[in-house]
Order: C-alpha cells, then structure tokens, then sequence
C-alpha cells in the first residue's frame, strides 16, 4: 500500500466513525440516562437531514446546521412526553415496540412530503471543494491546499484530494464530543441527569422535575442524531433508504462499544469506520489473510471459493461479525457495565 492511500483511507474512515459517533452518541445518551433503546433513533437522523434541506432552500445551509437539530430534539421530546412515558412504566418490550411503530410512521410521513426519491442536498459552497491535496510525484510526496495544482495527472504525478466537507463534518463531531463531555462532567444540569436515573427520588426531593428532565435527555438524544442527519445527508445522499442504511450499524457500533458507554461509541464508531475504509478499498482476499498468518490455504480446505472473495465483497457485513463475536466473547461490550 503506498502512502497516498493509506492516509486518505484513514481519513476517510475517521471521517465515517465520527459520523457514526454522532449518530450512535445520541441513542447511547437515551439509554444510558433512560435505559430506552430508542429503535427509531436512525429515523430522527433521518428527519434532520430532510428538514436541513428544506431550511437551505429558503435560508441556506449554516442556518440549516443550527436550526434542524432544535426542530427535531423538540419533536423527539414530544414524543417522550406524550408517547413515551405513557408506555414506560410497563417496561422495555412496549418501549422498543412504540419506537419500532414510530420508525415507520416516520418512514412514510417522509416519503409522502419529500417523495420517494433522494434530494438534491449538497454542502455549501464554501466547502464543496477539497480541503487538500497529496501530489505523489515520482521523486518526492507533497501536500497542497485546496484544489488540484497544475500538473496532476501526467509525468507519473498522481493527485489524491480529500473533501473539505469531510473535514468539517470531523471538526463538528470532535466538538460535539467535548461539548457533551462537559455537560455531562462539569456542569449542574450533567449531574442532575446521571443522578436522575440512579436516584431519581433523591432528585426529586431537591425539587427537580425527573420527568422533564428524562424528556430533555431524550430531546438532546434526537437533536444530536438530527445533527448527525444534517451532516450525513449532505456528504452521502439524502433519500428515505437512508435510516435503514446507518440503523442496523448504529446499533451495532453500540453493543461493541458497551451499551450506555460513550467512550465504548467512540471507540467503536471510529474503529468500525477505520476498518470499513480499508476493506472497501482493498484487493486482498480472505485466503490471502489467512494465509499470511501461517495458514496453508486452497480451494478445496473450504469446499468452497472463499479464497477467490475479495474484503471489500464482505465489507458491508464486517460489523455484524464483530457484533457477534462481541455477544460471544464479551456481551458487556468493550467498556460497557451491563448486557442491556
């Protein structure tokens, strides 16, 4: 693997993992804080994306960031005041059941007011560009900011650019990170929501409203997963597939991490993200894996053309073979305390 490569395959991944760390933050918050597992979460992603791209069109794209995730954390928590909590007290089976019923009502609300096809939601465009670019000359590998220089392309010099966008998206998910970390260790509202779940009668006789305080959890769990909508939806595509295609992973990326553990999410997220960038751009098979660990492998050790499958063919599925190897070997997760 040469250089150019491996840099761009790890920033892309770092730039997927974090993606999925604002995505998975906001559900484990909820769980962590209400043991809800919000199976709708994914849809809230969703709605964030889709409700940026109508507030472009009329104010554009920075009022689009600050306004969507406030628009979606205030439908999120009405749906805890007014669904959520009527359900609660009868455990997590009806829980789960009243968000999975949620996902789908959401599912066609969508489509029956932005369609069934993807919208034409771009990043804006102070940062449609490339942030950089990695000139792999034959005598020398060098960085230029901005767009391609003159000269890629010919003489042997390759140009390999990384999208500004991306970038971005890094930088407001590593600052959600600290902004959250802080809340949750450093201020008065942080302690009063993790006293919440542990002694909420204690809470209560301070004289703080438990109830409203678990309805602004579950709110600034959608909002941050709305945020992560916004992000997502302008650096992939913005269409109604979109939940089904990061749900399954988020919940993956979770149970690895521990249930209720942010840094088990982070972990987990970027670690998922780092692996799925270097799969999807590999060439090597599976046999050659084995093979270089010490494995004498053929066609016929399997009985089958496993040796022939490439990484990047079993990419999309290498976090749910770790999410079962993780059940398996470690069900708490890597930095979790409990099995859910």
């Amino acid at each position: 693997m040469d250089t150019p490569f491996l840099l761009i395959s790890l920033l892309n991944g770092l730039s997927v993992g974090l993606l999925l760390f604002m995505l998975a933050s906001g559900l484990t918050l909820i769980f962590s804080m209400m043991g809800v597992l919000n199976f709708a979460h994914a849809s809230f992603y969703m709605v964030g994306a889709y409700v940026a791209y109508s507030i472009t069109q009329v104010v554009g794209f920075w009022i689009a960031l600050l306004c969507a995730p406030l628009v979606v954390g205030f439908l999120g928590a009405m749906f805890e005041r007014h669904a959520l909590r009527r359900v609660h007290k009868f455990g997590h089976v009806p829980e789960l059941l009243i968000t999975f019923g949620l996902s789908y009502i959401i599912l066609e609300l969508v489509q029956l007011i932005w369609g069934r096809q993807a919208v034409d939601f771009t990043p804006p465009p102070s940062l449609a560009g490339s942030l950089f670019t990695i000139v792999d000359a034959p005598t020398a590998l060098s960085f230029a900011w901005g767009e391609k220089p003159e000269g890629c392309g010919s003489g042997g010099v390759a140009c390999t650019t990384f999208p500004a966008f991306r970038a971005f998206g890094m930088g407001v998910a590593v600052l959600m990170l600290i902004s959250l970390w802080l809340v949750l260790t450093r201020t008065r509202i942080g302690l009063v929501i993790q006293a919440s779940l542990t002694h909420s009668d204690a809470v209560e006789a301070l004289g703080h409203n438990v109830p409203r305080v678990f309805m602004l959890v579950f709110g600034g769990g959608t909002a941050l997963a709305a945020l992560a909508g916004v992000i997502g939806g302008a650096m992939r595509v913005t269409e109604p597939a979109m939940a089904l295609t990061v749900g399954a992973v988020v919940f993956a990326v979770i149970v690895i991490g521990g249930m209720g553990s942010l840094a088990g999410a982070f972990v987990a997220s970027v670690g998922l993200g780092i692996i799925e960038s270097f799969a999807v751009s590999s060439d090597h098979s599976i046999a050659d894996g084995l093979t270089s660990l010490g494995m004498m492998v053929t066609p016929e050790t399997f009985g089958f053309a496993l040796w022939s499958v490439k990484l990047s063919q079993i990419a999309a599925i290498l976090p749910y073979l770790l999410l079962v190897l993780i059940l398996i070997f470690r069900p708490k997760g890597l930095f979790g305390s409990r099995e859910g």
